[in-house]
């Protein structure tokens, strides 16, 4: 018999690595509070409970999925937590909060004799909903080899980069600022080019064979972008949120941000003219709005 998992927050990503960890025989106690998020899992198995604390009472393994980094210190630590848990012995992160947030849980819960993984994901829904994610775990070497198994599900790219809590949040923080930058830039590149007579699909074609080839230009313009979909499943409030927490984590290290600050100033106008629950790949619409152009494929 597998050990029972916990799982928590069934969002974009929880909800489908949570149906592959099911797909793969393991029994699975859930929460959310949303309890519509959790009628798809109950139809597969999984068995729901009304707080973290309750899925900490079932399952020895705990995997969380939370948008911010206050909705992560409260399952974990709050007054219905984890940490009030009766079973639990590992803690797993899968969500973005940056590296203090992810120290002080670490230390509350290891206090508790909890253990704890820092494993935040890149890779999007397509990545959970495939198992290809990759996964950057930070936490104790011999709890990252008894659970790398499970992480395996739903990440095809595990990688381990360090034992001190926090680091993978901080490695996690660089991918998504070098993510928002390829986006950012890439967005206002297309929008001059189109402003100057350019067909944006020989465009793409010219950059994806060139130099100035990224993931937004490689995934985004292609699947989102050009054919005016903007459904690649992430907000830009998220995006706009690990920015901040890369900036601000910098400011604490006394790095200068000189690009990066303008990065930041982008995503949040983009936030302040209502984008914010709105797909990220949209930023592109708000430098369309100024140049008075659109950048799509050909009708």
């Amino acid at each position: 018999m597998k050990d029972r998992l916990g799982f928590i927050g069934i969002g974009n990503m929880g909800l489908p690595m949570t149906h592959r960890l099911i797909d793969r025989g393991y029994d699975v106690t859930i929460f959310d509070i949303r309890k519509e998020a959790l009628f798809p899992l109950i139809a597969l198995g999984a068995r729901a409970v009304a707080s973290p604390a309750e899925v900490a009472s079932e399952a020895q393994t705990i995997l969380v999925s939370l948008p911010t980094p206050e909705v992560v210190r409260d399952v974990a630590l709050g007054p219905s937590g984890i940490v009030k848990g009766t079973a639990v012995k590992t803690y797993v992160d899968l969500s973005t909060t940056g590296s203090q947030v992810a120290e002080l849980v670490a230390h509350e819960l290891e206090e508790r004799r909890i253990s704890v993984l820092d494993a935040p994901v890149s890779g999007g829904v397509s990545g959970a909903e495939k198992g290809t994610l990759t996964v950057m775990v930070s936490g104790a070497a011999s709890v990252f080899d008894q659970l790398k198994p499970v992480i395996e599900i739903i990440g095809k790219n595990v990688i381990y980069v360090g034992e001190r809590p926090g680091l993978g949040q901080v490695m996690k923080l660089v991918n998504n600022l070098l993510n928002a930058t390829a986006l950012a830039a890439s967005s206002e590149a297309f929008v001059l080019g189109v402003k100057a007579g350019l067909d944006p699909e020989i465009m793409l074609r010219v950059i994806n064979k060139s130099t100035g080839r990224n993931s937004a230009t490689l995934d985004k313009f292609p699947r989102s972008i050009l054919p005016r979909t903007f459904d690649w499943g992430f907000s830009t409030d998220l995006m706009y949120k690990d920015v901040k927490l890369c900036l601000e984590q910098a400011e604490t290290l006394g790095v200068p941000m000189w690009v990066g600050s303008a990065v930041r100033q982008l995503w949040s106008y983009v936030v302040g003219q209502g984008g914010g629950t709105r797909d990220f790949t949209t930023i592109i619409q708000y430098i369309e709005a100024w140049a008075g152009v659109e950048v799509s494929k050909s009708r």
